[in-house]
């Protein structure tokens, strides 16, 4: 049995959020078993200091892609050369650099408050697209980081079929591929067993992807919706770009949703990416399907995708939940808080999302996007014991009221962890990694930097 006392937390009372002092919270084999409001810290507890909250959900990531930041903004620094750094960067990962890069980015995540992370991974084979000799080397690798990291992994792994609509894959992308979709679920079905045997359950589980509807073909799209098992989520970039929307509307007649609600695939289960550019008829679509919709507010400003209509979805029934997609900023206080100010300045308003409501869409509302045992939960007794203590008087937030942590907060804030009702942060370092930022170095120095 762990203890840990709190200076203040935002508990569940009656199934809403109560800010409580004086909090203290038992765990027994990861999850909370006892919670007890208004007490002193006894002699067994482990003190957090601050404000205690869920911990945060990555409900999109591309872990890979952490190589980029700072390096690609030279010469005003286009999404098209955005794009060559990426291709550049994928080309140079092994199985052995990928295990290193990423576990020191699961454990930049982790100090950040993030204690469950949803990996969209595309980087399957060798270059030039033949398996490794280990069928899911590049995956193994991906789950042991996060291990080692201790942050919880929903591998998202991905159908990429095709360079656009039309057309094959191009050469830098053939690593990303399966000769068929076929072929991909045979190997899904295979990652699934092998992790199911290797990993713990409560910490690492397999999940769906399809690239995008550019990536995957519309006639299999049927084939995923027939023979996807359904137990897993399904997650997809949806709408990202208008000239996604225009290609798609060439081919099919149909809008990016349009398409997947005819072959079946606008379902609950299904995280739709971004959605940056979507109609009225598809935002009501998506919220009839009461899909998940993830936003990535630091990325889609960094890559000047635009303002999504994260409101008119929420309204219309739908989940918000938040990513950090190609970690320009890994801190889920940012993005809380990039989300609502993309909501003012996209609609004059202030308050389009509470505090609640944000910190509602960094960790519950990512549940429909995580493979079960790991949705993540708000701190009440059954939940996983995932919590994250907040710095109530730093330089950015003194003065700030506890329950407006989240528009004054940052990563740099978060004085400890607990994942699965053990610490493994405190005083911004990984107990067992050390210093994320001497991780990543070493790992980043492994790739070009042209």
């Amino acid at each position: 049995m762990k203890v840990y006392w709190c200076e203040a937390a935002l508990v569940n009372h009656t199934n809403k959020p109560l800010l409580a002092e004086g909090v203290e919270i038992r765990t027994r084999d990861g999850r909370i078993t006892e919670i007890t409001v208004g007490v002193e810290a006894t002699p067994d507890a482990q003190v957090l200091q601050g404000v205690v909250f869920p911990a945060a959900a990555n409900a999109h990531s591309h872990a890979f892609h952490r190589i980029l930041r700072g390096r690609t903004h030279h010469d005003r620094g286009d999404f098209w050369l955005w794009r060559e750094h990426m291709y550049r960067s994928a080309s140079e990962l092994t199985p052995d650099t990928y295990e290193q890069l990423a576990t020191a980015v699961f454990a930049e995540m982790v100090v950040a408050g993030f204690s469950s992370v949803a990996e969209f991974h595309y980087v399957h084979h060798q270059p030039g697209g033949v398996p490794y000799p280990e069928r899911h080397a590049m995956e193994l690798a991906l789950a042991r980081a996060a291990q080692a990291a201790g942050i919880r992994l929903t591998l998202l792994d991905t159908l990429y079929l095709a360079g656009g609509i039309g057309l094959p894959l191009a050469p830098d992308q053939a690593r990303f591929g399966d000769p068929d979709v076929h072929t991909w679920l045979d190997r899904l079905d295979s990652l699934r067993q092998e992790i199911t045997k290797t990993f713990p359950s409560n910490m690492v589980n397999v999940g769906a992807a399809l690239h995008s509807v550019r990536g995957v073909p519309g006639a299999d799209l049927t084939v995923v919706a027939r023979k996807l098992p359904q137990d897993i989520p399904l997650h997809i970039h949806l709408s990202e770009q208008p000239a996604e929307n225009a290609a798609c509307l060439d081919a099919y007649g149909l809008t990016p949703t349009g398409l997947l609600a005819q072959h079946g695939l606008l379902t609950h289960r299904l995280s739709a990416v971004h959605c940056t550019h979507l109609t009225e008829e598809d935002i009501s679509a998506l919220g009839n399907a009461a899909a998940t919709i993830v936003m990535c507010p630091t990325t889609e400003a960094d890559l000047a995708d635009g303002i999504g209509p994260a409101r008119a979805l929420a309204d219309a029934g739908a989940s918000i939940a938040l990513g950090t997609d190609q970690h320009a900023v890994i801190d889920p206080w940012l993005e809380m808080r990039a989300l609502e100010y993309g909501e003012r300045l996209h609609s004059g308003d202030r308050g389009r999302f509470s505090p609640y409501d944000l910190l509602f869409a960094a960790t519950e509302g990512a549940a429909g996007s995580m493979a079960t045992p790991l949705a993540p939960a708000s701190i009440q007794v059954g939940a996983v014991c995932d919590i994250v203590a907040v710095a109530s008087a730093s330089v950015r937030t003194a003065g700030s009221a506890p329950d407006q942590l989240p528009m004054t907060a940052t990563a740099a804030d978060v004085s400890a962890v607990v994942i699965d009702g053990e610490l493994v942060v405190e005083g911004g370092l990984h107990l067992r990694l050390g210093s994320p930022a001497k991780l990543l170095t070493a790992a980043i120095n492994n790739f070009s930097t042209s």
